[in-house]
């Protein structure tokens, strides 16, 4: 299995963050910094641009204004999409979609060597699916399925992790294993970025946790985060949010670092 404390992950500075799609902003003026490690979970109300936030961190969407330090070419990231923007009918085995973590060391037209595939065989027994490496996908139950995207992150073996929605639509038992699993990556000092709709998961199980509302409400230990105030202007925040405003050049605020 690969070497998961071979690479530290640094700091990740947000510096006056606005982001959006065509020229319409999503999230604005975000700053603050992610220290090294640090185990965080992303929340608000429903389109309040978390996922979007995810896209810039992952390098899939280029900022509207300010910028990203901490990424890019200086750390690798590895990171997992919700359900929806998966293709189940690919015609790819469990052990083939495993395998595609070992992308950044085979490529696309690699061979995999007798070591990958131990260390193939070894992700799946971290993630329970021992004895389905010949599965199709298309057979899976979403929790397996998730299983399975968990064990290709691990070969990934990223010093930063994006969880876009991890634990939705699966089963209790499928995501208190791969909980075990974030905390074991979080022990061995990645950065773990989640997006999450449960709170009362976030107050159990994140450290800290950034609040979003389009803009940012809140960022810092959790327990401090997420409060009924805090939710509350969140909520009336996003309310009047107007999809097609033009792109704000307001002065630079934020959360504090």
């Amino acid at each position: 299995m690969p070497d998961l404390q071979a690479s530290a992950p640094s700091a990740i500075v947000l510096h006056d963050l606005t982001l959006g799609y065509e020229h319409h902003p999503a999230v604005h003026h975000l700053s603050l910094t992610l220290p090294p490690g640090a185990l965080v979970a992303v929340v608000g109300p429903n389109g309040a641009g978390k996922s979007t936030l995810l896209k810039a961190l992952a390098g899939q969407l280029p900022p509207l204004g300010g910028r990203i330090d901490g990424l890019g070419t200086l750390q690798r990231v590895a990171c997992l999409p919700q359900h929806s923007g998966i293709d189940r009918s690919f015609p790819i085995s469990v052990q083939e979609l495993v395998l595609l973590g070992l992308w950044h060391e085979v490529g696309a037209l690699g061979r995999h060597s007798a070591a990958h595939r131990r260390a193939c065989h070894e992700a799946l027994a971290a993630v329970g699916l021992l004895g389905f490496e010949r599965r199709a996908i298309d057979t899976l139950s979403g929790g397996q399925l998730q299983r399975a995207l968990f064990a290709r992150l691990i070969l990934q073996d990223a010093p930063v992790v994006l969880l876009d929605e991890p634990f939705a639509a699966i089963d209790q038992r499928t995501t208190r294993d791969l909980l075990v699993l974030l905390h074991r990556w979080h022990a061995q000092g990645k950065t773990v970025i989640a997006v999450l709709h449960d709170l009362a998961q976030v107050r159990e199980h994140f450290p800290h946790t950034l609040l979003l509302a389009r803009e940012p409400v809140a960022w810092g230990p959790t327990a401090e985060v997420l409060t009924a105030d805090h939710w509350a202007h969140a909520l009336r925040l996003q309310e009047p949010f107007d999809d097609g405003a033009e792109a704000c050049g307001a002065t630079a605020h934020g959360v504090p670092a």
